[in-house]
């Protein structure tokens, strides 16, 4: 048997054995062993994240006005007991949604939609947009038009050649 256990502690060249490192007739304190029957309890850290605590349950208006219609509903005995544990509720969270609906408040608090808001359609805006992208291509077909008879004016002064100008076409 003893041979069993000296062949199961074989050392190295350091002095260890397999279930860790000696001190003399001793295991050192500080060393973790490395293998054995307890090394995945020695190895297992706790967690360091550590779970937040849970956020507060926040109700809806409509959640709110539908359990008080509920409560309010309650005739017999028992019942109101049964709706809130049904539902996980205290009785000091009906007697303050109770205040909330008396005050107005839960109406207020209706949901609205998120988001951005949606643009009514303009019945113009269409017809606007067509004629500013008119605009912009007859703007651009004068610029053209433009440079055209420039560039013939500068070509009939190079070759000598008289214009016939009226003075109604100067104005435009």
């Amino acid at each position: 048997m003893r041979k069993i256990k000296k062949e199961h502690r074989k050392t190295n060249d350091q002095g260890t054995s397999a279930m860790g490192t000696m001190e003399g007739a001793r295991r050192a304190t500080g060393i973790v062993p490395m293998a054995g029957a307890s090394a995945h309890l020695v190895n297992s850290a706790p967690d360091p994240e550590v779970p937040e605590k849970k956020p507060r349950r926040t109700f809806t208006a409509k959640y709110k006005l539908r359990i008080l219609a509920e409560a309010d509903a309650c005739t017999q005995p028992g019942q109101m007991g049964a709706l809130l544990r049904r539902e996980g509720l205290y009785s000091s969270n009906l007697t303050t949604w109770r205040q909330q609906r008396e005050k107005g408040i839960l109406k207020a608090m209706t949901p609205k939609k998120r988001g951005r808001k949606r643009k009514q359609a303009n019945p113009l805006a269409k017809r606007v947009a067509q004629l500013e992208k008119e605009n912009r291509r007859l703007q651009q077909k004068l610029k053209k038009a433009d440079l055209i008879i420039e560039a013939q004016k500068k070509m009939s002064e190079i070759l000598g050649i008289a214009q016939n100008l009226d003075e109604s076409d100067e104005s435009i």
